[in-house]
């Protein structure tokens, strides 16, 4: 499973749909073509990158669009620098003063090394989709927040460790992040180049499975503002790719008593193949797949429901086809 940061937060769906729906008729081939043209050109001058990436383009989102996937196919992820960050941040854990005043002056030569190697961490991502976008005249903005991944599964809100972008189209606010977009370590020190589009302009509800911003406006949705940080789930970049919103277990760690049956559902914002739905655990390198019942497809919304028999702690894995999506980890008790 690919390295991913993740928050996971569940929520109503009801204007979900809408928001994915809102630039189903702009096709994006001009722009993704526009920024394969200008493939390797140089962060020497902005100014003329962002017009080559923008000015024969009509709309706002089309402009975004070139910007943003350019940005994810000619910058790298840097681990080296990402490790150090982390380093510091656990370093500095008890004084969150002194790690934000050592983050603002590494900044510095983080943004020079993005300029200079074309290598950057988030921050370095965010901040270069924000300056193209704001020679461009598309109001940008860098949100900064926390994540979750297997490396850090945190159970409640911690120092922010992770940034991305909101930006401003048609006058509504959308939610992307180009870090997770355009690959993932290997590791701790392999950046792999793999293109993930679910992460451009996400529906809020989907993003708010990863991402947990330091203000809770850019949830930019009043269900998700309004409630609190659940800590659920643990998903993945494929998570976003198959557009998958897990609705039940609410929590990554549950407890239930043996024979008791529990109920799995979550929402699928696109076509999803029925027979492709598993529940999986591993033994070493083993797959195995449980026996789940009552497995069904209502307008989207997938169910099935599985009892354990012996009491233990149990690993488990949503699949969806070839692809993990979601993990929970279940603590069986004697009925």
């Amino acid at each position: 499973m690919k390295n991913r940061f993740f928050y996971i937060i569940i929520f109503f769906i009801n204007s979900a749909i809408a928001q994915v729906s809102d630039f189903k008729d702009i096709d994006f081939t001009i722009a993704d073509n526009t920024a394969m043209l200008y493939q390797g050109s140089s962060l020497e001058n902005l100014p003329l990158l962002a017009h080559h990436l923008t000015h024969k383009l009509p709309t706002d989102v089309e402009k975004f669009r070139a910007i943003y996937t350019w940005v994810c196919k000619n910058i790298k992820g840097d681990a080296s620098q990402d490790n150090k960050v982390i380093k510091k941040r656990k370093k500095l854990k008890n004084d969150s003063l002194a790690y934000i005043k050592w983050n603002n002056a590494y900044k510095k030569t983080a943004f020079k090394k993005l300029l200079k190697n074309k290598k950057t961490m988030c921050t370095g991502y965010a901040y270069l989709i924000k300056e193209l976008c704001f020679i461009a005249n598309i109001e940008c903005k860098i949100i900064n927040g926390y994540g979750r991944s297997t490396e850090a599964n945190i159970s409640k809100l911690e120092l922010a460790n992770h940034s991305w972008n909101a930006v401003k189209l048609n006058n509504k606010w959308y939610l992307s992040d180009a870090t997770w977009s355009s690959g993932y370590v290997v590791n701790y020190s392999l950046f792999v180049p793999d293109y993930n589009d679910g992460y451009f302009l996400t529906d809020p509800v989907l993003f708010a499975q990863n991402h947990y911003p330091s203000e809770k406006k850019w949830l930019l949705d009043n269900a998700l503002i309004t409630s609190e940080f659940v800590a659920s789930p643990l998903v993945y970049g494929e998570t976003f790719k198959h557009k998958i919103i897990t609705e039940s277990p609410k929590k990554m760690q549950v407890v239930y008593k043996t024979n008791e049956t529990i109920v799995f559902r979550f929402k699928a914002l696109q076509a999803v193949k029925i027979n492709s739905v598993k529940l999986i655990t591993y033994s070493g390198k083993q797959e195995k797949a449980f026996k789940i019942e009552n497995l069904k497809n209502e307008n989207g919304l997938v169910t099935f429901s599985y009892a354990f028999k012996r009491k233990g702690h149990y690993d488990v894995h949503l699949k969806l086809e070839d692809a993990i999506v979601a993990t929970y980890t279940i603590h069986v008790s004697k009925s």
